[in-house]
């Protein structure tokens, strides 16, 4: 009896592994070719949002697989983008030209390798009962920020663009509070990303003044966001970056001439996202991304230049940095 339990046994493997074995098969090559892949990491600077649908649509259509890649997109840790990229611990990164100028000045190896967005979108945003309409507005007003080096220097522009001064502005650190919270409760406005928290402000029904800092100096168009790689990868393994750089470009150009689709992706890659806000956004940003640029991606000497010699001028940057080391469009495809 025990002996005939075996032989069943053995002949259900046997049927098993005949009925299965095309399947297994073609599964140990897929996992084959996988494996064959180079492993590629690149931290985001924050939590997904439509910044980064690009990537999410490179690494959903396959884009990165096609240059032979496994790309793992990981979110920042207690240590930005920056610092993961520069140690090596990150392959790329998403950063922003304020944050790589700085790095750049303490000694830390990272590049701009391409532009996410090719002009500032940011600005001073506040709910419409405050009648905060332009910098002038600012004065006896509290703003809301999180104690970075540029804030004071920016607001100070702005305001000097208008005859009236930063020292008649009352600043708070917002911490974790955010901008909807903070502004009904501490502040009268608060520096934002229109993308994000001013489509969210629409859905709300909360109507907002927006002061967007390329309306008051051409020094302020800078890149926010960009990717950023290590200058050693750069010289050293070209080629990825190659690789890497054609994937992620075909995902932006995606995103360009498909938003509904792309916003799905990126839906579906982080479901805890508001869809309804995903959506809005990336109609908003989609043509953004390229703008009046050549290609997605690129960067000018001129802009690195007027916003490093701001940075400088305004006792933002310990010392002057050669802005051409700072990025490159090598790596754009042609």
């Amino acid at each position: 009896m025990k002996k005939l339990t075996v032989l069943l046994f053995s002949a259900l493997l046997l049927l098993a592994g005949c009925s299965g074995g095309q399947e297994s098969a073609e599964n140990g090559k897929d996992k084959q070719t996988e494996s064959k892949n180079e492993k590629v990491t690149v931290v985001l600077d924050w939590t997904p949002n439509t910044n980064h649908t690009g990537l999410y649509v490179a690494e959903e259509k396959g884009y990165f697989k096609e240059e032979g890649l496994d790309v793992e997109i990981i979110l920042p840790g207690e240590a930005g983008a920056e610092q993961l990229v520069a140690s090596g611990k990150a392959d790329f990164g998403v950063s922003h030209q304020e944050t790589v100028t700085e790095a750049r000045v303490q000694g830390l190896p990272v590049v701009s390798i391409a532009a996410i967005i090719q002009h500032n979108t940011s600005g001073f945003a506040s709910p419409v009962e405050k009648n905060i309409k332009s910098p002038k507005d600012f004065v006896g007003k509290t703003y809301g920020g999180w104690g970075g080096p540029a804030e004071k220097p920016v607001i100070s522009t702005l305001m000097n663009a208008e005859k009236t001064n930063v020292d008649d502005v009352s600043f708070v650190n917002m911490g974790e509070t955010d901008f909807f919270t903070a502004v009904k409760r501490d502040i009268d406005f608060a520096w934002i990303f229109y993308a994000w928290t001013g489509i969210e402000a629409e859905l709300r029904g909360e109507k907002l003044n927006m002061i967007y800092l390329t309306d008051y100096s051409k020094n302020l168009d800078y890149y926010t966001p960009i990717l950023v790689a290590n200058e050693g990868k750069i010289k050293d393994n070209a080629d990825q970056v190659k690789k890497f750089m054609n994937a992620v470009s075909k995902g932006y150009n995606f995103a360009i001439e498909n938003p509904a689709e792309a916003a799905d992706i990126l839906i579906k890659e982080n479901p805890d996202l508001d869809a309804e806000l995903v959506k809005k956004s990336q109609e908003w940003l989609s043509p953004r991304y390229k703008d009046d640029a050549s290609r997605w991606g690129e960067q000018k000497q001129e802009v690195w230049e007027n916003y490093t010699k701001w940075m400088f001028e305004n006792k933002v940057l310990e010392k002057e940095l050669d802005a051409k080391s700072a990025f490159t469009n090598e790596f754009l495809p042609k």
